[in-house]
């Protein structure tokens, strides 16, 4: 999941830098089970598909809010790219409302988009859902979903991204033969250097369970700033977020300004689906006649952001300043953040050929690796005998709707 390791981790960087965020302005205009994984939209085109108006009033919520969980940002884009134009921001209550949008037109209802992190105490999307039933749908990545099957259950209804952004990333000059992260703590073994990383992350536990770091190699002492990863020279390496730090430290740390190397933590085999908008499962069914409808829209703004993700990067640097809590995030950020969602196929199709579904197979290989990990932690809550059809579906989803790269 999007664990506070994250959220601490970008916002301590930016706010230790103090960058000014530029170009403001508006955006562009009962329980059930999951129902079938692999199963998706009829043949026939929805209207965000076809550019024809969608209403979603009557079979959705009249304000459908939405639960990040983080501050705004281009990894959230598709989901601000739904707003119409000149939307209310709350800087109180860290939200935005405005004309939830499809193809140019009002669907008929509000969309309130609500920062996570700081604004709920980073507390676990999961339990801010459970916590305020207010909110329809909210962020919850593949492993968070796991983590929390059997206490707080929630269902995918569109993965926004194929690939999660973390990464280990190190200085390429230190470590000329380094190529990834198990050739890294090798060559860390021998520098006596660490990784550093925010302790308690699952996906440490996974990496040095399966050999690709030594325990030994490791450090959890990370606080989110570059202060170490510059005292140290390149010595030792660090956590990061591919569409954050490699632009970041090159550009705007001045006490480094060069490049760094990574490795995406997702090529190890931990693979979670990042930040799918989901629902609590107990809801799927009254949810279902709003989703049929939804879900099209939500896919039709990932393709539209991707296009042309300027306007939605500026609300977003515009909400950052209104917001105002020390997180920080400039227009050149947003930018490298796109182009790096596209590059390193982090935002794609995956295996299908359209935006949005999780693929079962992917799903049961994580549970795989993760479930022994998460049944070791003390506050344990996986379901017994979890499937992978009890944490997605497909069915809302419109097979036309591709981002076409």
């Amino acid at each position: 999941m999007r664990t506070r390791s994250r959220m601490t981790a970008a916002g301590a960087i930016l706010g230790a830098l103090a960058l000014a965020a530029t170009a403001c302005g508006s955006s562009n205009s009962s329980d059930t089970s999951a129902a079938d994984s692999g199963s998706s939209a009829p043949a026939a085109a929805s209207s965000a598909a076809t550019g024809a108006a969608v209403d979603l009033s009557g079979v959705c919520p009249s304000t459908v809010v939405v639960q990040t969980d983080w501050n705004p940002e281009a990894d959230h884009g598709h989901l601000y790219q739904m707003l119409g134009p000149n939307p209310t921001i709350d800087s109180n209550k860290k939200s935005v409302t405005g004309d939830l949008y499809a193809n140019g037109q009002s669907t008929g209802v509000k969309l309130e988009i609500r920062a996570g992190g700081p604004a709920i105490g980073y507390s676990t999307v999961s339990a801010q859902m459970y916590q305020d039933k207010s909110i329809t749908m909210g962020y919850v990545s593949t492993d968070e979903a796991v983590e929390f099957s059997g206490k707080l259950p929630t269902t995918a209804v569109f993965a926004e991204n194929d690939k999660s952004p973390m990464v280990v990333m190190w200085d390429p000059a230190k470590y000329l033969n380094v190529t990834d992260i198990k050739s890294l703590g090798t060559a860390l073994k021998k520098s006596g250097g660490v990784v550093r990383y925010f302790s308690g992350a699952a996906y440490m536990e996974h990496l040095i369970g399966a050999g690709y770091l030594s325990k030994d190699v490791t450090d959890g002492s990370y606080d989110g700033t570059p202060a170490k990863f510059v005292t140290d020279q390149g010595k030792s390496a660090q956590q990061g977020f591919a569409t954050a730090e490699p632009y970041i430290y090159q550009h705007e740390v001045k006490a480094w300004g060069k490049p760094v190397k990574y490795q995406l933590i997702a090529d190890t085999g931990w693979n979670p689906y990042p930040e799918t908008m989901s629902v609590r499962t107990g809801d799927l069914q009254k949810l279902t006649p709003c989703l049929q409808k939804l879900v099209p829209v939500m896919q039709q703004a990932d393709v539209d952001y991707f296009k042309n993700p300027t306007p939605t990067n500026d609300l977003i640097d515009k909400l950052v300043k209104s917001y105002n809590n020390g997180w920080t995030y400039d227009a050149q950020v947003g930018q490298f953040a796109a182009d790096q969602m596209k590059t390193l196929q982090i935002a794609s199709d995956g295996t299908d050929g359209y935006v949005g579904d999780l693929d079962a197979s992917r799903v049961q290989q994580f549970m795989d690796v993760a479930v022994p990990i998460f049944d070791k932690t003390k506050d344990a809550g996986v379901k017994a005998g979890l499937k992978p059809e009890d944490l997605f579906t497909n069915q809302f989803l419109d097979k036309k709707i591709s981002l076409g790269f």
